[in-house]
């Protein structure tokens, strides 16, 4: 017999956590869900104490994942913007709910921000 656990296909969650784990790419998504296009300074600045290295690092992961797109406009320097592809725009109602249920918690926990 089966371990209830084994029953359960865990795949899909893991999947998902895969793409939108770590520190940095659920605030990006969140600041691309509320300016819609932003630029990579803007995205930068949104995200403190983020380093170049990791939100180059995590803006091309998440671009490879299928979740934001890269429009690079020709020029010099060039103009490179982000936003969320459907498949990132799909997300924003998770992303509406963890939202929300932090709103109704956030004053339940000693921690700041």
């Amino acid at each position: 017999m089966k371990a209830p656990y084994e029953e359960i296909d865990i795949r899909p969650f893991n999947y998902a956590v895969s793409i939108i784990g770590g520190k940095w790419k659920m605030q990006i998504l969140f600041w691309l869900w509320k300016y819609e296009i932003m630029r990579y300074g803007e995205i930068k600045r949104a995200l403190d104490g983020v380093t170049h290295k990791m939100l180059s690092t995590k803006l091309k992961e998440l671009e490879s994942d299928g979740l934001i797109i890269r429009h690079e406009y020709p020029g010099v320097p060039p103009k490179v913007e982000y936003y969320l592809s459907e498949k990132g725009l799909s997300l924003m109602p998770v992303l509406q709910t963890i939202c929300q249920w932090g709103h109704e918690h956030i004053n339940e926990s000693s921690v700041e921000k």
